[in-house]
């Protein structure tokens, strides 16, 4: 889990990622605190600033958003947005 903190404009990129929305991302744990640096994820659902998210990582960030044949260079996705948290 993480909130969007902030977003990237990168105009020279990796053919993979153009056209691809990149956030900064602050991984929290179920009560929001930080747990880790911030980093930057491909945004596959369209998320916002200031919402929490749900990440992937590796071979799923990958596949996160692009069919099979497609070469993806990203190792962190946002594949949702976290409606609520429930302890």
């Amino acid at each position: 889990m993480a909130k969007v903190v902030g977003s990237v404009v990168s105009t020279q990129k990796d053919k993979s990622l153009i056209g691809r929305k990149l956030m900064i991302v602050q991984a929290v744990d179920s009560k929001g605190v930080t747990v880790r640096p911030e980093e930057v994820a491909v945004d596959a659902v369209g998320a916002g600033i200031g919402e929490y998210v749900l990440l992937v990582r590796g071979a799923g960030a990958r596949k996160a958003n692009r069919n099979e044949d497609f070469h993806d260079v990203s190792d962190c996705a946002i594949v949702g947005i976290i409606d609520s948290f429930d302890h």
